[in-house]
């Protein structure tokens, strides 16, 4: 029954599809060089849809002077350089964003009927969202447009910019002259960095702070640190950070992330995320009370209280007290003394609460096993970086709920 309705939609569909392809125009037919192009007759074209395939004719109009053709039809119907129907494509993207390209042909073929293979999912998966990043890009250079006026709207409270990076596994030729964490020096994986922009409105009677609903949005991909800059901040004033009265920057201790913050965005209260700094506690501790397990265990959690408290400082000088005689663990114990001491000013985290701010990373955190991990640090998995970042793009645009944005800037 199905296949025969299918069948039966696929007819009207093609009947529809007549009116678009061919016929007279009103206006002409202007080539990109400026000269007005010559029709040559119709050409068939056959299309897969979501409800199967469907034939039409469309006609074909030549440029005498660079010889370039053009199909105003498949133009009008989102169809140029393509067999695949912008509905169909749309479900291939997002099977192929989801899990295993393969797995992607499989769902297609039990859930809508639709028979292709797995390269095709792969093929129109990584194409659109190689396209939502140009679209992205697009949207960032109107934002950075020097006659750019400030966008009216209400004030935003309290603004939050987040992000992190994480390893995602490549193919041996996007590895070379990276340097990585190999016996050896070399890399398996190369960093793909995420970010996100949430806003707080309120906190809850004991001033937990309360993320807005539907408020956070992605973006992220294996790129530079300060071409992820701009991109990071892009998106925050997309999402109006000129209107924030108040700009929190969270995330761990990486130089990187300081510097973008201090670079775009300086006037914001940067933030260590607490279970970052609370694993360089830990790490402290194993480097001074190491052979003694329940000592250890002792200062770990009198310092995190310390560290709740924002008392790094006496964190730092009860440390430096207790340096090991041994030279490897005293270098290690040395480090992280000086990683606390430096970052002291960001963890005030009684403070940050008693304000009602957020003082983890989570949110981030989240994302990087969500939209990164869940997708493209499956077991097996290698990648090259265009195929990364645009299955990557394509997963922080549906992750923020932008899909219906992008495919209506499309139609437009």
């Amino acid at each position: 029954m199905r296949g025969a309705v299918l069948a039966c939609g696929a007819k009207v569909l093609a009947e529809m599809l007549a009116a678009q392809g061919s016929g007279r125009r009103e206006e002409p037919v202007v080539c990109r060089c400026g000269q007005r192009m010559e029709s040559e007759g119709v050409r068939p074209k056959e299309l897969l849809t979501i409800l199967g395939p469907v034939s039409y004719e469309r006609s074909r109009f030549k440029c005498s002077g660079c010889g370039a053709t053009r199909y105003p039809g498949d133009e009008a119907l989102d169809v140029v350089g393509t067999t695949r129907s912008p509905g169909l494509r749309r479900m291939m993207a997002r099977a192929g964003s989801q899990s295993t390209f393969k797995d992607g042909r499989d769902d297609l073929r039990i859930y809508a009927g639709v028979e292709v293979s797995a390269k095709d999912v792969e093929r129109v998966a990584e194409r659109i969202g190689q396209e939502m990043d140009i679209w992205g890009e697009r949207e960032r250079q109107a934002l950075f447009g020097p006659e750019r006026e400030r966008e009216p709207g209400k004030d935003i409270p309290l603004m939050y910019v987040s992000y992190d990076g994480t390893g995602v596994p490549m193919r041996p030729e996007e590895l070379i002259g990276v340097k990585g964490k190999q016996a050896d020096g070399t890399a398996k994986t190369r960093e793909a960095k995420l970010g996100c922009v949430f806003t707080q409105t309120t906190a809850d009677e004991e001033r937990h702070p309360i993320r807005d609903p539907d408020s956070t949005t992605f973006v992220g991909a294996i790129e530079t640190a300060e071409a992820f800059g701009w991109r990071i901040y892009g998106e925050a004033r997309r999402r109006g950070v000129e209107r924030a009265r108040r700009i929190v920057v969270l995330g761990d201790g990486a130089e990187w992330v300081k510097n973008l913050a201090e670079m775009h965005f300086p006037g914001a209260v940067l933030i260590i995320d607490l279970y970052h700094a609370r694993e360089h506690v830990a790490a402290l501790c194993r480097a001074l009370f190491g052979a003694n397990e329940k000592k250890m265990e002792r200062r770990r959690q009198h310092w995190w209280a310390l560290l709740d408290e924002g008392k790094v400082e006496t964190i730092v000088s009860q440390a430096a007290l207790a340096l090991p005689e041994d030279p490897d663990l005293r270098k290690s114990a040395a480090a992280e003394i000086r990683y606390l001491n430096k970052n002291k000013k960001r963890m005030r985290y009684n403070k940050f609460r008693a304000q009602g701010l957020f003082v983890g990373s989570g949110v981030v955190e989240a994302g990087c096993k969500t939209i990164i991990g869940q997708r493209l640090k499956q077991s097996g998995m290698e990648w090259s970086v265009r195929g990364a970042n645009a299955i990557l793009a394509l997963r922080c645009i549906m992750k923020s709920n932008r899909i219906e944005d992008y495919w209506e800037s499309r139609a437009a």
